[in-house]
C-alpha cells in the first residue's frame, strides 16, 4: 500500500474520530457539526480509530496517519471552582456581611450573584455532590467520611458508576488540578496501602496538593503532593492557605507556558474558614474592635445591608435566633471580651482567604487568560459552623471528645487566639449571625441557615450581565452539569467500561442571560444526621431533629415535628404554615420519603460522635479487629483511622531499642499532637510517657535513671479504669521488665486524638504531643528495632 492509498484508507477513520478543538485542520473546521456528531464523547475514554494495517515495507515509502488525540471542543473555557469552608450567607461583603472580601466583590461586579444557591449542610456531602453532579447519598456520602457506616448511601465509598467531572474533563483533553481540602476519601483508604482509587489523583486530577481529611492546622498541616506526604518548610510565617495558593499559581503558569492552548480545570478548596481558625497576626489586627457590638447588632446591620443591596427581598424578615443563643446584652463582660476576639480571628481568616484567592485570579489575568475563564466562587460548603458550642473553644478537639471548656480558661489564652498554640473555634452565636437572615447553622439541613450559601459566577467571554442577581433555586449538584455544558462536553453514559448513574443536577447556564428564566431545579431533598427537608416548586417542609450543640436528638425520627414554608413569599423561613396547611405538609412529607428511597437516604442514621468508632458505625477498619500492631522506624504519618485504636481500653507499648554510648533522646512512638495524643519518648536519657488530654492537661510518667548503653526493652502498661468511654487509668513504665515509674492519667480522649497529627515511629511530626520536647527537633537519636502495641 503506497502513501496515497494508505492515507485514503485511514482518511475516513480520522474524519470520524478527529477531535474538534484547538489546532484542528481547516477541513475539519469547515464541518464542525459533522465532526462533533461523529465524535462520541458519551463513552470514555474516546476509542482510538482502528487504522488499517500497513503493507509497505519501507517506512520512507509510507506516511503515518495524524496522531490521535482527544482535545476539548473549540473555545472551551478554563474553569476554576473556588470553595471556602464553613462560612455563612451573611459573612461576605458581597452579600451584605461585615467581612471585606474584595476578590469576591470584583468577580461579582463583572458577573452574577446567586442568592438562592444551596449546599448539603455538611463538608464531605457537599464536596462529592459538587464534583460529581449527583446527590451526596448517591455518592455514598450521607455524612463526613469519618462517620461512614455499612449502609448504601452512607458507606463512604464513591461508586464506580459515579465519575467525577474532573475525570470527565481530563478524558476530554483538559489539564486538571486540585488544591487544598479534599475530604472525599474513606478513612480506611488513607495509608500507604491504599487503595488510591478515591484519592484526588485517581479521581480525575492530574495534580493534587493539599490535605485529605476534614480540617487542618494551618500552621502545621499534613500535606500530600499526589499521594506522597510533603515535608513542609521550616518557615515561622508558614500558613497553608498561602502555601496552596503558591502551588496553584506555579502549576497554572507551568501548564499554560507548556500548553497555552490547553484549558485547565482547577478545584481550589481552602481549609479556611473551617476550625481551627488560624490567621496571620497582621490580618487579625485589622479587625480589632470591629465586633464589640456583638452578634445581635451584627445580624441587624447585615440584614439591613442585604435588603439595601437587594440580596434579599424587601419584604423578607429576619429570622429569630435559636432559643439557646443568648442575647448579647445579657452576656458578662468576660464573655463579650472573649467572643468579640473569636469573631475578629474568624473575620481575619476569611479576609485572608479571599486575598489569597485574589492572587490566583490575578495570576490568570496577568497571563491574559481571565476573559475565557469560568470562575465559580462558592462562599461555603455549608452554613457557618456552630460546632464551637455556646462559648467557643480554645481547642476544637474538645468538641469531638465531648469536653466542655470554660470562659475563664479560654480568656487566659486570648492574645494567642488564632496563632500556632491554639486550635480555636467561635461561639455558636457568631455562626447564627454569620448565617443572617436565617435561623440555623451548619449540620442543620432543614434550614437555609445550614444550606444556603452565596455563589458568584464570572465568565467575561460569555456572561455579559454585570453585577446582576440570579434568584432561581439552585443546588450544589448543579455545578458539574454547568461546567460540562459550558465546556461543550456531554454527560458520559459509559466511563472506563462502567455504565454511569445519570447526573442528578441541572445546568445553570440557562440563567446566565436571563434573570427571569423559569427555574429548572424543581425538587431537592436535604438530609444530614436526621435534620431533613424537601424543596418542591417554591415550598419547603422541614424538621430540626438535632442542633449542632445538642448531645442527643430532640425526638425519635418518627416523632419529629415538621414545619412548612412558602419560600417564594418567605425568603428566610419565618412563617410556619404547617398548622394552617396540613395537606400541603403531608404532600411534601410523602415526597420526601419518595426522594429518600430513590436516592438511598434510608435508613436515616442520627448518631454523630459515636460513629467515629468503626466498630460502632459498622464500617471497615484497616486493623480488621487486630488486637496488636508492630511498627518500625520510618513509619510516619499514620492517620488515626489507619492505626490501631487504643482509646477506651488498656494497652501495652513495648519498644525494643538500642542506646548508643553517648546516650539517646527523642520520640520512640507518638500519636496525635499538641491538642491531644500520647507519646513514649526519652528525655535527658530517661524514658518517659505523656498523655495529652485534649490539649488541656499533660499527664507525664518518667524514670529517674538514664538508660545505659546497649539494648533495652522499654514497656508502657496502661491499665484502663473501665466503666465507660473517656475514663482514666494508671500508666506504668518498665525497662527490661523493671518498674521505673507509675502514675495516674485521670481522663482520656474517648473519640479522637487529632485529625491531622498522625502516629509516628522514631519522631513526632506535626505539632508535638508533649511540651517536654520541641516541634521538629525530637527525632530519636538511638536505634529502634521495633515497637509493638497491644490492646486489651
Amino acid at each position: 500500500m503506497n502513501k496515497k492509498t494508505y492515507l485514503a484508507a485511514v482518511g475516513a477513520a480520522i474524519t470520524l474520530v478527529a477531535v474538534v478543538g484547538y489546532g484542528v485542520t481547516q477541513e475539519l473546521q469547515a464541518k464542525p457539526a459533522e465532526v462533533a456528531t461523529a465524535l462520541d464523547r458519551t463513552v470514555l475514554p474516546v476509542p482510538e480509530p482502528d487504522y488499517p494495517h500497513a503493507t509497505e515495507l519501507d517506512a520512507r515509502d509510507a506516511t503515518a496517519p495524524p496522531r490521535f488525540e482527544v482535545k476539548p471542543p473549540a473555545g472551551a473555557p478554563n474553569v476554576i471552582v473556588f470553595l471556602i469552608d464553613d462560612i455563612g450567607f451573611g459573612h461576605a461583603s458581597s452579600f451584605g456581611g461585615a467581612i471585606p472580601m474584595p476578590t469576591l466583590d470584583r468577580l461579582a461586579s463583572r458577573g452574577l450573584k446567586y442568592n438562592r444557591f444551596h449546599t448539603t449542610a455538611l463538608c464531605s456531602p457537599t464536596r462529592v455532590a459538587l464534583l460529581t453532579g449527583r446527590n451526596h447519598h448517591t455518592n455514598n456520602a450521607g455524612a463526613i467520611m469519618e462517620l461512614a457506616t455499612a449502609f448504601p448511601g452512607n458507606s463512604g465509598v464513591r461508586p464506580l458508576s459515579v465519575t467525577p467531572m474532573a475525570e470527565i474533563l481530563r478524558q476530554n483533553g483538559y489539564s486538571t488540578a486540585a488544591f487544598g481540602k479534599y475530604h472525599e476519601t474513606a478513612p480506611w483508604e488513607v495509608s500507604v496501602s491504599g487503595p488510591f482509587d478515591r484519592w484526588p489523583t485517581h479521581s480525575g486530577f492530574d495534580k493534587f496538593y493539599g490535605f485529605i481529611g476534614g480540617e487542618t492546622n494551618q500552621w502545621a498541616p499534613l500535606v500530600y503532593d499526589g499521594t506522597i506526604k510533603v515535608e513542609l518548610p521550616r518557615d515561622p510565617n508558614y500558613h497553608f492557605t498561602t502555601d496552596m495558593t503558591n502551588q496553584a499559581i506555579q502549576w497554572i503558569r507551568s501548564q499554560q507556558v507548556l500548553t497555552p492552548d490547553k484549558p485547565f480545570f482547577i478545584y481550589f478548596a481552602t481549609g479556611a474558614t473551617h476550625a481551627p481558625h488560624h490567621a496571620p497576626k497582621e490580618w487579625i489586627a485589622k479587625f480589632k474592635g470591629k465586633f464589640d457590638g456583638g452578634w445581635d447588632k451584627y445580624r441587624e446591620e447585615t440584614f439591613a445591608r442585604q435588603q439595601q443591596m437587594r440580596i434579599i427581598p424587601q419584604e423578607a424578615k429576619l429570622a429569630s435566633k435559636p432559643e439557646d443563643i443568648k442575647d448579647w446584652g445579657n452576656l458578662t463582660a468576660d464573655e463579650k471580651k472573649l467572643f468579640a476576639r473569636q469573631m475578629e480571628v474568624f473575620a481575619a481568616f476569611a479576609a485572608h482567604t479571599d486575598h489569597e484567592i485574589g492572587r490566583v485570579v490575578q495570576a490568570i489575568e496577568d497571563m491574559g487568560k481571565l476573559d475565557n475563564t469560568l470562575i465559580m466562587y462558592l462562599v461555603g460548603d455549608n452554613g457557618s459552623s456552630a460546632e464551637g458550642g455556646m462559648v467557643g473553644m480554645f481547642n476544637e478537639m474538645t468538641y469531638f471528645n465531648e469536653v466542655a471548656e470554660s470562659v475563664p480558661d479560654m480568656l487566659k489564652n486570648l492574645e494567642k487566639w488564632g496563632g500556632p498554640e491554639t486550635f480555636p473555634h467561635m461561639a455558636a452565636g457568631w455562626a447564627v449571625a454569620g448565617n443572617t437572615p436565617f435561623m440555623w447553622t451548619k449540620q442543620v439541613a432543614s434550614n437555609f441557615g445550614g444550606t444556603r450559601n452565596p455563589l458568584v459566577v464570572s465568565w467575561p467571554a460569555r456572561i455579559k450581565a454585570m453585577g446582576e442577581i440570579r434568584s432561581q433555586f439552585q443546588h450544589v449538584v448543579d455545578i458539574a452539569p454547568t461546567v460540562l455544558e459550558a465546556a461543550g462536553i456531554p454527560e458520559p453514559k459509559m466511563v472506563n467500561g462502567i455504565q454511569q448513574t445519570p447526573i442528578e443536577g441541572v445546568s445553570m447556564v440557562y440563567s446566565f442571560d436571563d434573570a427571569d428564566a423559569a427555574e429548572r431545579h424543581k425538587t431537592q431533598y436535604f438530609e444530614i444526621a436526621g435534620n431533613r427537608a424537601i424543596y418542591h416548586d417554591g415550598w419547603v417542609a422541614a424538621t430540626v431533629h438535632k442542633a449542632p450543640w445538642e448531645a442527643t436528638p430532640r425526638h425519635k425520627l418518627a416523632e419529629d415535628a415538621w414545619e412548612l414554608y412558602n419560600v417564594e413569599e418567605d425568603f428566610s423561613e419565618t412563617n410556619d404554615l404547617s398548622a394552617s396547611n396540613p395537606d400541603k405538609l403531608k404532600e411534601l412529607q410523602d415526597l420526601f420519603m419518595k426522594e429518600a428511597e430513590r436516592y438511598r437516604v434510608l435508613p436515616i442514621d442520627d448518631r454523630t460522635l459515636e460513629r467515629f468508632d468503626p466498630a460502632i458505625a459498622g464500617r471497615p477498619d484497616l486493623m480488621g479487629g487486630r488486637k496488636f500492631l508492630t511498627v518500625y522506624p520510618g513509619m510516619t504519618g499514620m492517620m488515626e483511622n489507619a492505626f490501631i485504636n487504643v482509646k477506651n481500653q488498656s494497652k501495652t507499648i513495648t519498644a525494643d531499642v538500642e542506646i548508643p554510648a553517648k546516650g539517646a533522646n527523642g520520640v520512640i512512638l507518638a500519636q496525635g499532637g499538641r491538642f491531644g495524643g500520647w507519646s513514649l519518648y526519652v528525655k535527658d536519657g530517661r524514658p518517659a510517657y505523656t498523655y495529652n488530654f485534649v490539649g488541656l492537661h499533660e499527664y507525664t510518667i518518667k524514670g529517674a535513671n538514664k538508660l545505659p548503653p546497649g539494648k533495652a526493652t522499654i514497656r508502657l502498661e496502661f491499665s484502663y479504669d473501665g466503666n465507660g468511654r473517656g475514663k482514666g487509668g494508671t500508666a506504668t513504665l518498665y525497662v527490661n521488665d523493671k518498674k521505673i515509674g507509675s502514675g495516674r492519667v485521670e481522663r482520656t480522649n474517648p473519640n479522637v486524638f487529632s485529625v491531622d497529627d498522625a502516629a509516628d515511629v522514631g519522631v513526632d511530626e506535626g505539632t508535638n504531643v508533649s511540651a517536654a520536647y520541641k516541634q521538629h527537633k525530637n527525632k530519636f537519636t538511638g536505634k529502634i528495632e521495633k515497637v509493638r502495641i497491644d490492646t486489651k
